[in-house]
């Protein structure tokens, strides 16, 4: 019962993401929706994709093992991107009418800082699509334990990547809200009926708060609290220049809209994400066995624990809507971190190759470099043995580092230029790289303790100003909207 369930769940989705493929026009369509989704869509996509398989699996183990003081990152850094962007990027975002973030650095500094930026904004996704991918393999593996977990994870990756391909992000917005009410239902009846095995609701928060779990400062070291805090930064820093969160906002059908769905989404997941961790340290109050678990020596197999805990402790009808909340949280998170890089090649990597392309041959191209990264991120998944947790945030590293700065400089520093911009990315990247070299997490010494990416980000501020400062050598008038629109073609101009 529960895998044929899960069987038809998997098949109505690609259906889904087919169906969407009638609404896709252009490539505009397929990027962003064709900037027209009512707030309830734009806010369903804001919450489904940042609501992934770390946040279910990895965050709630991490929470059950180790408590509330080392989940800084996620939900507490995520969430409050969120609401940075609401409050300070998105009527830009949205005012600016353009397809991709790597766009805006196009605009503000020129073709050689778009292209850095763009690169490295791409490949920060693949971490973060990595762990999705690894995450619905491990489901999958869960549920046919005949398969391997290899095998599971490039099915999973060929079920996501099928129905992404043919609506982008009109896939994207009509699944998610399906998926954002399969979340929310499933993952509250769980978390009601293991809290009521476990004594109720509040014996567990009771066990909790005695244990120390809820304690958001129970760092003692230096290095501790550095962890803590560069956890929090990448997050909540490091997440603001990325394509998913840019396409949300400029899918919206107007400028409030963008502005309340992305709000809206923010402090939802904050809510929310509080949910799957009251669920895995249920299961340690109704059975202790479960504490060792979560002490696994292979962390991969504590993200494990949770599904296993379902299929053993609750009726099949709860294992439905956990596994189709699960799966909803993947697919929704995979869906978008395929579609983000693949436009943001295209559109600021690739553009002067394609610049001669005809609409219908851009929307080709897209469709090629998704299937392209979609076989890199499963190739990365396979061989990885990081937890989803650590390769999501390794992902964001790149992009705190390389194109954080130029982004907020650009839009609230007049003296920003695109010298100023190179001198950035020139001078924090190979601090930050050295910095990964020299750094010791356990060091007691404070400066060696300090996260790789918190000395490329105060190089980065370092290089903005001295290049910003100095006389300036490197040239660019800022273009505009219309121009840019203008290198596309007349197909795809806004």
């Amino acid at each position: 019962m529960l895998i044929a369930c899960v069987l038809v769940y998997m098949a109505a989705t690609v259906a889904v993401g087919i169906y969407a493929s009638s609404r896709v026009k252009d490539s505009k369509d397929f990027m962003v929706a064709g900037r027209s989704l009512p707030l309830y869509m734009n806010f369903a996509c804001v919450f489904a994709t940042w609501f992934g398989a770390e946040t279910v699996l990895s965050v709630s183990a991490n929470f059950a093992h180790k408590g509330m003081g080392f989940v800084s990152g996620d939900p507490f850094g995520a969430s409050f991107c969120l609401v940075l962007v609401a409050f300070f990027f998105a009527r830009t975002f949205y005012r600016l009418e353009l397809l991709t973030i790597g766009d805006y650095y196009h605009l503000r500094y020129g073709k050689f800082v778009e292209v850095v930026t763009s690169i490295a904004i791409a490949s920060s996704y693949l971490g973060w699509t990595s762990a999705q991918l690894s995450a619905l393999g491990l489901v999958i593996d869960v549920l046919f334990p005949q398969l391997s977990l290899d095998q599971s994870i490039m099915i999973g990756a060929v079920i996501v990547t099928i129905y992404t391909i043919f609506g982008g992000m009109w896939s994207v917005a009509l699944t998610d809200v399906i998926q954002t009410a399969a979340i929310v239902i499933g993952l509250i009846v769980v978390a009601l009926l293991l809290g009521n095995k476990a004594g109720g609701i509040g014996v567990v928060l009771e066990a909790a708060r005695n244990e120390g779990k809820l304690n958001l400062f129970p760092h003692v070291t230096a290095a501790a609290w550095m962890a803590f805090i560069g956890e929090f930064i990448t997050m909540s820093l490091g997440s603001i220049p990325q394509q998913d969160v840019f396409q949300r906002v400029t899918s919206a059908k107007n400028e409030k809209t963008a502005f309340i769905g992305t709000l809206m989404g923010g402090i939802f997941y904050f809510g929310f994400a509080f949910v799957p961790m009251f669920i895995a340290f249920s299961s340690t109050v109704i059975d202790p066995v479960y504490i060792e678990h979560f002490k696994a020596v292979d962390v991969r197999k504590v993200q494990q624990i949770l599904p296993m805990l379902i299929l053993k402790e609750t009726p099949t009808w709860c294992q439905i809507l956990f596994f189709g909340a699960v799966l909803s949280a993947i697919l929704s998170t995979a869906s978008g971190t395929l579609l983000a890089p693949s436009s943001i090649i295209t559109e600021n990597v690739l553009q002067p190759f394609t610049k001669h392309f005809s609409d219908r041959q851009t929307l080709i191209l897209l469709r090629c470099i998704l299937v392209g990264v979609s076989v890199v991120a499963t190739t990365i998944s396979v061989n990885n043995k990081m937890t989803m947790y650590q390769m999501v945030e390794s992902g964001y590293n790149v992009t705190l580092v390389v194109a954080f700065v130029p982004l907020v400089c650009g839009i609230y520093w007049r003296r920003a230029t695109t010298q100023g911009a190179i001198f950035s990315i020139l001078l924090a990247v190979p601090v930050w790289i050295g910095a990964e070299y020299l750094c010791n997490d356990e060091s007691e010494n404070l400066w060696l303790c300090v996260p790789p990416q918190i000395y490329g980000l105060a190089a980065s501020f370092l290089g903005m100003f001295i290049g910003s400062c100095i006389p300036n050598l490197i040239k660019h008038a800022p273009a505009d909207a219309a121009e840019l629109a203008k290198r596309r073609g007349p197909a795809m101009g806004h």
